[in-house]
């Protein structure tokens, strides 16, 4: 009774099934048709793998060193230069003109706006000139206003007038020049963070390879072990071990990157939205955004990690096409090519 099923499965088991299917080829033929499939798919994986890794790699180091610290530095520049405006106009409504050290506030929030610039000007390929040239007549027209016409209040008035004209007229003012290179280094950070479609297809193109390559090693063994009387070959073994850990290792990573990103994303947008506020508020949003975009250095920070994922998936793409050259190469060697 029990004879019955153990031959059934015997005739229809997979490995009936691949024995049926490779009977009519020589041992030597598989074996080195193995060996060549194996090479072509193993670099063909390692190619995708090593490019893939790359690309995420690079853009998590772009969002880190460029992207990300030129949208927090428009987003203190100017919050900067509106908290300039507020600190000089309590100065004139508080009566202290001309009061030593009076002007120290919107001197540093000035100061602090023009720094923010320059450190920009070397992170993003936005052309910053227009608005160095605004920020400056606006210091000029501030500074006058504030401190040189102590005793005109009629040319006081009217240089508070241009350096509020200079910040916020309609479409062309300082604030709203950094409003728009700030939305628009927003769209480069998504842009950056988000995987495209050949990215996509990279990844795809290196699992199916991978998969591939697990079978056909798990085909040579079979066919060493059913042809050749032979026990399991440790290259072999531990190529198809190394395939399954660059299947799963480096796209995991490059997952927890993505995410990772992803999250760098939305904390910038909301340190934009916070910048967005004016008023009385303003001192209260340069201070969120001072603490958030410390937390959101020290997160990118933490990814520094996939650069030993880099390095790892390189290391095992070469592991991965030397082994089975190894396993099957030694072995054709042995048993067949120095027989000729």
């Amino acid at each position: 009774m029990t004879t019955e099923p153990a031959a059934t499965w015997r005739r229809y088991s997979p490995a009936a099934y691949w024995r049926r299917r490779m009977r009519p080829f020589r041992t030597r033929r598989l074996l080195e048709v193995h060996l060549l499939v194996l090479l072509l798919l193993t670099a063909v994986a390692s190619t995708a793998l090593f490019l893939s890794c790359r690309q995420i790699q690079h853009s998590a180091e772009a969002l880190a060193s460029r992207e990300a610290p030129a949208v927090q530095g428009l987003v203190a520049t100017r919050l900067a230069a509106l908290r300039a405006h507020e600190e000089a106009n309590a100065l004139v409504e508080m009566q202290l003109i001309g009061v030593a050290g009076s002007g120290e506030a919107y001197r540093s929030q000035l100061s602090a706006a023009d720094q923010g610039l320059s450190r920009i000007a070397d992170r993003t390929d936005q052309d910053l000139g227009t608005v160095k040239g605004l920020l400056a007549t606006y210091s000029n027209s501030l500074g006058l206003g504030a401190s040189f016409y102590r005793d005109q209040p009629l040319m006081r008035e009217l240089r508070f007038k241009e350096a509020d004209s200079l910040l916020n007229r309609e479409g062309v003012g300082v604030a709203l020049r950094l409003e728009a290179l700030q939305r628009a280094q927003l769209r480069h950070a998504e842009a950056t963070a988000t995987m495209g479609r050949w990215q996509r297809a990279g990844w795809w193109i290196a699992e199916l390879a991978l998969a591939a390559v697990a079978l056909t090693l798990l085909s040579a063994l079979f066919v060493l072990r059913d042809r050749c009387g032979r026990d399991w070959n440790a290259y072999l073994l531990a190529a198809f071990v190394l395939t399954a850990l660059l299947a799963v290792v480096p796209v995991m990573a490059a997952a927890s990157t993505g995410n990772d990103l992803g999250r760098a994303v939305s904390d910038l947008r909301s340190i934009s939205d916070v910048s967005q506020r004016s008023g009385p508020g303003l001192a209260f949003a340069q201070q969120r955004v001072t603490e958030e975009s410390e937390e959101l250095r020290q997160r990118m920070a933490d990814t520094a990690w996939t650069d030993g994922v880099y390095r790892g998936a390189f290391v095992g793409s070469l592991l991965a096409l030397v082994l089975p050259v190894l396993g099957l190469g030694l072995r054709l060697d042995n048993d067949y090519w120095r027989r000729r």
